[in-house]
C-alpha cells in the first residue's frame, strides 16, 4: 500500500513521503483483534464463522476507532490520525452486508414440514430488512489527496490479491471498477482531486502494481508470425 500510494503522490505532485509514513500507520488498529483479519489466519481458523454477520462488521468496523485510540496515545501526528480515520470513507464492507443479505432469503424462505425449525428469536432478528448502515464505515469521506490515495491503493492491494492472473488487462479492469464504484458512491464528495489527478494515479497503480507482482507487460503482437515483442 505504502508503494502504491507513494508513487501516485509523485505523480501528481502530492506529498510522497507523508503518503509512505502514513500507509506505515493506517491499519494499527488491527493490533487489537489481529485474529479477525486474513492476514494473521495462518492456521486457517477464523472467529468470523462463530458470529452474525453484523457482529463481524462491527469487529471490521471497530479497528479504525481502536486505531485512532493507539495513535492519539502514542501521541502520533495529527494528519496519520486523519488518514486512519479516512482511509475507508463511508464505504460499505461488500461481503458481510452480502453474507446477511443472503442470510435473510434464506430465513425468509417458507419452511417445509420436514425442514429443520429455526429458531425464533433468531428468526425474528433476520427477518428485518439488513440495515445498509450497519455495514458502512463511520468515516469520514477523504478529505485531502493523501488520504484520497492511501483509501484506493488500500482498496486496490486487498482486491489484488483475489486475481487469478495478474495481467495488465485484469490489473486495469480492477483499477477501473474500483474508480467507479467509490466515485458513484459518492466517496470523493469531499476530496479536491480532479480527474486529471485520478488518471495519473490509475496509470501510476498500473505500473507499480505490475511492477511488484513481476508481471510482464503485454506488448503488441506481430501480425506475420503472432509473436508478442518484448522487453528483455
Amino acid at each position: 500500500v505504502a508503494n502504491l500510494s507513494e508513487n501516485a503522490a509523485a505523480a501528481i505532485g502530492a506529498s510522497p513521503l507523508l503518503c509512505r509514513v502514513c500507509c506505515l500507520f493506517h491499519d494499527i488498529g488491527k493490533l487489537v483483534k489481529p485474529e479477525y483479519f486474513t492476514e494473521n489466519q495462518r492456521d486457517k481458523s477464523n472467529p468470523h464463522d462463530e458470529k452474525n454477520p453484523s457482529m463481524s462488521a462491527l469487529v471490521i468496523k471497530a479497528r479504525v476507532k481502536e486505531g485512532v485510540e493507539i495513535a492519539r496515545k502514542e501521541k502520533l501526528p495529527r494528519v496519520i490520525t486523519d488518514v486512519i480515520r479516512q482511509h475507508h470513507g463511508t464505504t460499505l464492507i461488500q461481503y458481510f452486508y452480502h453474507q446477511a443479505q443472503e442470510k435473510e432469503k434464506k430465513i425468509n424462505t417458507p419452511l417445509s414440514q420436514t425442514e429443520k425449525v429455526i429458531d425464533k428469536k433468531e428468526r425474528e432478528e433476520s427477518a428485518k430488512e439488513v440495515d445498509e448502515s450497519t455495514y458502512r464505515y463511520d468515516g469520514p469521506k477523504p478529505e485531502f489527496k493523501e488520504s484520497a490515495i492511501i483509501f484506493f491503493a488500500d482498496s486496490l492491494e486487498a482486491a489484488s490479491r483475489s486475481l487469478k492472473k495478474v495481467s495488465q488487462h485484469n490489473v486495469e479492469e480492477l483499477i477501473d471498477q474500483i474508480f467507479k464504484n467509490r466515485i458513484e458512491d459518492g466517496q470523493l464528495d469531499k476530496c479536491p482531486l480532479t480527474f486529471h489527478e485520478l488518471a495519473l494515479i490509475r496509470k501510476s497503480f498500473i505500473y507499480t502494481l505490475l511492477n511488484m507482482q513481476h508481471t510482464r507487460i503485454e506488448y503488441p503482437t506481430s501480425k506475420s508470425d503472432g509473436v508478442k515483442f518484448a522487453i528483455n
